[in-house]
C-alpha cells in the first residue's frame, strides 16, 4: 500500500521541484590547475562547500573557481550531463573553457 501525500504542504514541495533548476558545473583548482565536475541544484552553494573541504576529493585541492555552469532541463538530463563531462579531459576543457569566455 502506497500513501501518496495530499494537502497544501505536499502541493508546495511538489511545485517547488517543479520549479527547481538542475546544473553541470566545472570547478578548476587554483592549487594545481585540476578540473572538477558535478551537478547541483545550486552550483553556488555548491562551490562555497568545497571549498569548505566539505568534498571528500576536493578538500586537497582548495581553493577551487568555478570556471562553466550549464542549466539542464531536468534531473535526469543532468546526470548523464555529468557524465558526459566527467568523460573529458583536462585539455578539452581548456579549449572549451577558453572559447566561452570569449563570447
Amino acid at each position: 500500500r502506497v500513501r501518496v501525500p495530499s494537502g497544501p504542504q505536499a502541493l508546495q514541495k511538489c511545485r517547488a521541484f517543479l520549479l527547481m533548476s538542475f546544473y553541470v558545473y566545472i570547478l578548476k583548482s587554483q592549487l594545481d590547475g585540476t578540473f572538477y565536475k558535478g551537478s547541483s541544484t545550486d552550483p553556488k552553494k555548491r562551490l562555497l562547500q568545497h571549498n569548505d573541504g566539505q568534498s571528500r576529493y576536493t578538500r586537497t585541492k582548495i581553493p577551487w573557481s568555478l570556471v562553466y555552469v550549464e542549466e539542464v532541463a531536468s534531473k535526469k538530463e543532468m546526470l548523464i550531463r555529468e557524465r558526459k563531462l566527467k568523460r573529458g579531459n583536462k585539455d578539452y576543457f581548456e579549449k572549451r573553457i577558453v572559447e566561452i569566455n570569449k563570447n
